[in-house]
C-alpha cells in the first residue's frame, strides 16, 4: 500500500474510533453537505461531465445530478428469485444442525443444494447422506461426504452461492475459490467472544438463597428480587455445557475489574462443581474434544509456562477420553498466548481492568467477534457497549442464546465473518432481490430524449428546482 493510502487509512480509522461518525448529527449533516455539493456547483458538475464525456446537459442533469419524472407514471416492487446451484459447506461442531439450518433456508429460496458436511463428525455425515438421499429429491438436493480432496474439487466448480461454517483459515480458502467466479458467499466464522461481568451483577443463585435462608415465602416479592441475576450459571451454560466449548459463539474470555475477581472465581468454581463434581473428567456431562489434533493443541496452550502458573481451576486432562476439565485462568496479559487466537475449547482466560469501562479498548484492539456478552445492571455501560463494540450479535446478561432466536440474523462481521442467516434471514440470505419497473404505453414523455430542445431544457430547470407548477407548464412542450 501506497504511503499516502496508509495515511489516509490510519486517519480514517483515528476519526472513526472517536465515535463521531456514529452520531445522527454528524450523519446529518454530512449529507446537507452533499446536497450542497449538488445544488451549488451544478454547473461545474455538468462541464466536468462534458469535458470528460462529452455528456450533453440535459443526460448530465436527468441521469447524474437530479431524479427526473421521466419514469411516471410506473410501479416498481421487488421480486425473489433463487441465486441457482449452491453450496452448503457445514462444521463437525453442531454437525446436524449446521447442515440442515442453511439448506432449509437455500431450498425455501428455490435454490439445487450441494451439503458437504464436516470429516470430523463421520457418524452425522454418514447419517445425511443415507436420509437425505432417501427422503429427499436427489436431482436438486445432494451430500457430498469426504475431506479435504473432496471439498477442494467442489470450491473448484462454479457456485452461485457458498456457505461455510468453521474457521477463519479454511474461510479464506472458500473466499478466494469463490472470487475466481464472482461468486458471493457467506462465511460464518468464529473469533474471540469477549464476556465482560460488571461488579454490579447479582452472582448468587436460586439455590444459594435456599441453602442460606432457613424460612422463606416462595410469594415473597423481596426474594425474587435478591435472585436478579444468574452470570455464573450463564456464564457456564455457554461456555461449558455447550461441546466443553467447541462453539464458535461460546464466551472466549472474560474482562472484569481485579476488585472483582475473587467473587468472579468463586461463584464460577462453586457452580462448575454443581455441575461437573469435583472430578470433571468422569462426568457424563462434559463433552470430549473432538480430536487428538485438537486435544493436543488445546494442551499447549494449558502447558505454556506462563498460563500454566495462573491456572486457579481445572487444568487436568485425559488423553483416553479426549477431555480436558474445564479450566479458568486468572490474570491472563492481552499479549499472552491463550489472546492470540479463538481458543475453542474448555479453557477461560481472565483480564482485569482497573475500571469495567476499559473493556471497550480491550475488545476493539482485536478481530471483531462473532458475539459479544455483558452482564451488568449499569444502564450506562450498558448504552456504551451498545454503541461502542462491534460484534456479530450481542447479549446483555446471558451468553449464547441468540443463536436460537429465529428472529434474529445469525452472522458475523469483520474477522468473524460476512452475511447471515436463520429463519426469514435464511430466505434473504439465498434469494436475489430483483428490482422489477412496470410501465404503460400510454405516457410517454419526450424529453428523455434527443434532440434537447429549449422547451426541454426549461421542463429540466423546473425538475432540477423542484417547481411543479413550472413542471406542469412545460410537459406541453416536451411530449
Amino acid at each position: 500500500m501506497a504511503v499516502g493510502a496508509e495515511a489516509a487509512v490510519r486517519e480514517l480509522r483515528a476519526t472513526y474510533a472517536t465515535g463521531k461518525t456514529k452520531s445522527f448529527e454528524w450523519r446529518f449533516s454530512q449529507l446537507k453537505a452533499i446536497q450542497k455539493i449538488v445544488s451549488l456547483h451544478n454547473e461545474e458538475i455538468v462541464e466536468a461531465l462534458r469535458s470528460d464525456l462529452q455528456k450533453p446537459e440535459f443526460e448530465a442533469v436527468i441521469h447524474e445530478v437530479k431524479t427526473s419524472l421521466i419514469s411516471f407514471p410506473s410501479s416498481a416492487k421487488i421480486v425473489p428469485e433463487p441465486f441457482g446451484v449452491v453450496l452448503v459447506i457445514s462444521a463437525w461442531n453442531f454437525p446436524f444442525l449446521l447442515s440442515l439450518d442453511p439448506v432449509v433456508g437455500a431450498i425455501a429460496a428455490g435454490n439445487a443444494v450441494v451439503l458437504k458436511p464436516s470429516e470430523s463428525s463421520p457418524a452425522t455425515s454418514s447419517l445425511l447422506a443415507k436420509l437425505v438421499g432417501k427422503y429427499m429429491d436427489a436431482s436438486a438436493v445432494k451430500v457430498v461426504e469426504g475431506a479435504v480432496a473432496e471439498t477442494t474439487a467442489l470450491l473448484e466448480q462454479k457456485w452461485d452461492k457458498i456457505l461455510y461454517t468453521g474457521g477463519g483459515k479454511v474461510g479464506r480458502i472458500v473466499l478466494s475459490a469463490a472470487a475466481k467466479h464472482l461468486t458471493p458467499v457467506i462465511l460464518e466464522l468464529g473469533g474471540k467472544c469477549p464476556v465482560v461481568v460488571d461488579s454490579t451483577v447479582n452472582l448468587k443463585t436460586y439455590e444459594d438463597y435456599i441453602e442460606n435462608i432457613n424460612i422463606i415465602s416462595y410469594n415473597d416479592v423481596n426474594f425474587y428480587t435478591l435472585v436478579e441475576k444468574v452470570a455464573a450459571r450463564r456464564i457456564i451454560g455457554g461456555k461449558w455445557c455447550a461441546n466443553s466449548g467447541q462453539t464458535c459463539i461460546a464466551p472466549d474470555y472474560i474482562i472484569t475489574t481485579q476488585d472483582f475477581l475473587p467473587q468472579l472465581v468463586n461463584a464460577l468454581s462453586s457452580q462448575l462443581d454443581k455441575f461437573f463434581g469435583k472430578e470433571p473428567l468422569r462426568s457424563k456431562e462434559l463433552s470430549s474434544i473432538v480430536n487428538i489434533h485438537h486435544f493436543n493443541r488445546l494442551l499447549k496452550l494449558l502447558d505454556d509456562d506462563e498460563v500454566s502458573r495462573k491456572i486457579v481451576r481445572g487444568g487436568e486432562r485425559d488423553q483416553s477420553s479426549l477431555k480436558i476439565a474445564p479450566t479458568i485462568i486468572s490474570g491472563v496479559s492481552t499479549d499472552s498466548l491463550l489472546m492470540d487466537e479463538e481458543i475453542f475449547g474448555p479453557i477461560l482466560p481472565i483480564i482485569t481492568v482497573d475500571k469495567i469501562e476499559e473493556c471497550v479498548g480491550v475488545i476493539n484492539a482485536k478481530e471483531k467477534p462473532l458475539a459479544a456478552y455483558l452482564f451488568t445492571n449499569d444502564k450506562k455501560l450498558e448504552d456504551k457497549f451498545v454503541r461502542n463494540i462491534s460484534s456479530g450479535a450481542m447479549i446483555i446478561n446471558d451468553t449464547v442464546l441468540h443463536f436460537f432466536e429465529a428472529g434474529l440474523p445469525f452472522g458475523g462481521v469483520g474477522g468473524s465473518g460476512m452475511g447471515a442467516y436463520h429463519g426469514k434471514f435464511s430466505f434473504d440470505a439465498f434469494s436475489h432481490k430483483k428490482a422489477l419497473l412496470k410501465r404503460g404505453f400510454a405516457l410517454d414523455i419526450s424529453a428523455r430524449y434527443p434532440p434537447y430542445t429549449p422547451g426541454k431544457r426549461r421542463f429540466l430547470r423546473a425538475v432540477v428546482q423542484g417547481n411543479l407548477l413550472d413542471i406542469i407548464r412545460s410537459l406541453s412542450t416536451c411530449w
